[in-house]
């Protein structure tokens, strides 16, 4: 099975940024031979802050990810927070993708599963691994035509998260790709200062050790300047460090 790849920016800041992150793309793809799903979020609807930048909503942002599959041929992955929007989504990406928060909304996995896109659910920071063969089996059994599952820490007390790498091994029981959410791992989520906090130090360990305990995929969240990037911004890769991390996993 070929190794996958996701990468780009938490929310679409600019049609700006979504360049500069889709040329790199096309670059790294061009040079290692891969063929990495570009993402980005058209509202980040579970901000810690009610203040905080959500992205240009359903209908610009997904003409804004329309565009971006137009100019770079690039396959796209987006996230949808309410059933209606499945439809409308799944008209323009390859990929709809489930929250982590939200991978036992039975709606949302129907509602994404009817779509007929590849569906990845992202493992519930209050779940195990084995858990996740439910919201696996509420996709399959409506009409999902292919599911992955996402691995991205369990919480850790109020203020951390912890990755048990078992949480992988179980989930290829169950699904046959099994995404490594290299950047939400390293989350802090306590809400200092009404944001998020993270470690992107830690993000190439997360790989590499994901790699051992047999990782399919990758999620990487990329930004050229991610301490500036509006949501995520501790948590996000500079984007000129992915070619190698991409390299080495390969």
């Amino acid at each position: 099975m070929d190794t996958k790849f996701i990468a780009g920016p938490c929310v679409i800041e600019s049609a700006q940024l979504l360049d500069i992150v889709a040329r790199k793309l096309v670059e790294i793809n061009q040079q290692l031979g891969t063929d990495i799903i570009f993402k980005a979020s058209f509202d980040k609807a579970n901000r810690t802050s009610i203040h905080s930048f959500r992205g240009p909503g359903l209908e610009q942002g997904l003409q804004m990810l329309a565009d971006v599959k137009s100019k770079y041929g690039l396959r796209l992955l987006t996230d949808i927070h309410e059933a209606w929007q499945a439809e409308p989504v799944g008209q323009v990406v390859d990929v709809i993708q489930i929250p982590a928060f939200l991978c036992r909304q039975t709606d949302l996995l129907v509602a994404a599963a009817r779509t007929g896109r590849t569906v990845n659910i992202k493992k519930a920071q209050f779940l195990s691994g084995r858990d996740m063969r439910y919201p696996v089996e509420k996709a399959r059994e409506a009409g999902a035509s292919e599911v992955w599952l996402t691995e991205r820490g369990n919480m850790m007390g109020y203020g951390n998260l912890i990755v048990d790498f078992r949480n992988i091994s179980d989930m290829l029981e169950i699904v046959p790709t099994v995404i490594m959410d290299c950047t939400h791992s390293v989350q802090r989520p306590d809400a200092q200062g009404g944001k998020t906090g993270g470690d992107r130090r830690f993000v190439p360990s997360m790989a590499l050790a994901a790699k051992a305990f047999g990782a399919t995929g990758y999620f990487f969240e990329v930004h050229p300047t991610p301490d500036q990037g509006l949501s995520d911004a501790a948590n996000m890769l500079e984007l000129d460090r992915l070619h190698d991390l991409v390299k080495q996993l390969i």
